[in-house]
């Protein structure tokens, strides 16, 4: 596959949100807000970006029988750096996201991205993947938290978009809201799939 190819697939043919169905965790309990989405995005993309980079350069040096262990290392260190990063410079999202920035460490997103690419591939090619499927990443809980903070709250990142008459359904910035977004996204993005092979 061409680089272009491995940065173009995460973003939507192997969308890690809306096409493999990983790192749901995140997805369903930070998206109350498009900044929080947004953010969470940015954080995992930073982690995968480094991580990657790290594993590829490293892959013929890591012993097979440690990779997993060592993979947790490399990951863990960029994870500690944006958590600090985000706590002296944006406080008020480190907040908000509170232990999901430390959680990333196990995201599963992650993980599978360094165990199945970034562990068999060159520089490039791993870099073109980690920007890809970051970017897909970030523009799905950017896209679940917009709709959830524009139906439960009236806004878009903070911006008052429904106006002075709107009752909000507070339900959306609520756990069930997480689930009823994610359930309609994922089923017009399979019908769209489904039409585009047809």
């Amino acid at each position: 596959m061409t680089l272009r190819g491995e940065f173009t697939k995460g973003i939507f043919k192997e969308n890690p949100t809306f096409r493999l169905v990983l790192g749901i965790c995140p997805t369903l309990a930070v998206t109350t807000s498009a900044a929080n989405g947004l953010g969470m995005g940015a954080a995992a993309t930073s982690v995968l970006l480094g991580s990657n980079i790290f594993i590829s350069l490293l892959r013929r040096v890591i012993p097979d029988k440690v990779r997993i262990p060592a993979f947790i290392v490399i990951i863990s260190t960029f994870v500690t750096i944006i958590d600090l990063s985000m706590a002296a410079y944006m406080p008020e999202l480190h907040s908000a996201l509170g232990i999901f920035i430390p959680l990333i460490v196990v995201n599963c997103i992650i993980m599978a991205r360094a165990e199945a690419f970034a562990s068999k591939a060159a520089l490039l090619p791993s870099i073109a993947d980690a920007v890809g499927m970051g970017i897909g990443f970030t523009l799905a809980l950017t896209m679940i938290g917009s709709l959830r903070e524009l139906f439960g709250n009236g806004t878009v990142l903070g911006y008052a978009v429904m106006g002075p008459g709107y009752c909000p359904a507070v339900i959306m910035i609520l756990p069930p809201g997480a689930f009823l977004t994610m359930g309609v996204l994922l089923s017009a993005i399979n019908w769209l799939a489904r039409r585009r092979a047809a």
